[in-house]
């Protein structure tokens, strides 16, 4: 079979990103306009900011992308992008210009779901991963527990009910005043810190449920610091990064290497740019390997937001049949099915 390769755009959220990826696994570029330095001003992503932000630079990215790679819009199969979920003016940005790619170019155009993108990232840093298997994928939107039956197709084993784990990280942080984007900066802090300091809640869902819930640490979390500061006493910030981040991470692999015995998987998969957490992926490491399951995770930059991921997801849909019309829309609530 000849090389397949795609081309990938990602603006779902605040980085504007475009890849060529080759039969799925082979990066042949990755070029990512982050919006970090604008949105941190305010705490948190503006969604309109960030949707004139994509329109300035997705142009930019797609070039350098291609130019990257060494190869022309002629050398390349399919255009894949992501359709949701996302916030709905950043992904018509993308949406809008693989369309008109595809269709000025007569190629395929490939619909990705943004939360399938992240667990194919995998595909790109683990040549030799092929399913089943189960995943984690965390990020500021989402918290899913996956079991990924094929290369297109998903179960959901486990999802938050209330806040995602990145999105309680980012408002602990804000919470602390280390600013945004705050998994980073609470993971580099909790690294000073004690983290059995603050026992902080973990939830446990009925009749054997998976799904997480993070809003309880998270106001744990915030009612500790005002009432310490209406005392007027003083606190290790770095303890409490540290003590919060130990009650995600428990929650996070406890539930996922929970699923994965019960698929009877022997490889956990981590996704999306919680990741990236050290803390996170020492402890899904040592304890899914007391179970004797394998844990695997892509580097830093396949695990925030990035065009890879959707390029490589695209060509397991392309290859399954996949393709979109003209008629593609952003779906901002885009369920996982």
């Amino acid at each position: 079979m000849e090389d397949v390769l795609i081309l990938g755009i990602e603006s779902s959220c605040d980085e504007t990103a475009a890849a060529v990826v080759g039969n799925g696994r082979e990066m042949l570029s990755n070029v990512i306009n982050s919006q970090i330095d604008i949105h941190k001003q305010y705490g948190g992503v503006v969604p309109e900011i960030a949707s004139r932000c994509h329109i300035e630079a997705v142009n930019v990215v797609i070039d350098e992308a291609l130019e990257r790679a060494g190869v022309t819009f002629n050398d390349i199969d399919a255009i894949a992008v992501t359709y949701g979920p996302g916030l709905v003016g950043a992904l018509l940005v993308g949406v809008s210009t693989a369309k008109a790619l595809a269709y000025a170019l007569k190629k395929p155009l490939i619909n990705v779901h943004h939360i399938k993108g992240h667990i194919c990232a995998n595909y790109v840093a683990h040549k030799d991963l092929k399913p089943p298997f189960t995943c984690l994928v965390a990020s500021g939107g989402h918290s899913h527990i996956v079991y990924a039956e094929n290369y297109t197709d998903y179960e959901i084993m486990g999802m938050t009910r209330d806040d995602a784990a990145g999105e309680a990280f980012d408002k602990v942080a804000r919470i602390l005043g280390l600013g945004y984007p705050g998994g980073p900066k609470i993971d580099r802090l909790a690294g000073e810190g004690n983290p059995r300091a603050v026992e902080f809640p973990r939830v446990k869902m009925a009749n054997n449920s998976l799904d997480f819930s993070f809003s309880g640490v998270k106001t744990a979390v915030i009612n500790h610091v005002h009432k310490l500061g209406q005392r007027g006493e003083e606190y290790n910030k770095a303890d409490i990064a540290a003590s919060f981040q130990n009650a995600v991470t428990d929650a996070l692999c406890s539930h996922t290497i929970e699923a994965a015995k019960r698929k009877g998987s022997k490889t956990i998969a981590l996704a999306g740019g919680v990741a990236s957490n050290s803390a996170l992926r020492k402890k899904m490491t040592d304890m899914a390997g007391r179970e004797g399951i394998d844990v695997l995770y892509p580097p830093p930059v396949l695990c925030t937001d990035n065009a890879v991921m959707i390029a490589a997801a695209g060509y397991f849909e392309y290859i399954s049949g996949t393709r979109a019309d003209m008629r593609l829309n952003a779906v901002p609530s885009l369920p996982l099915e």
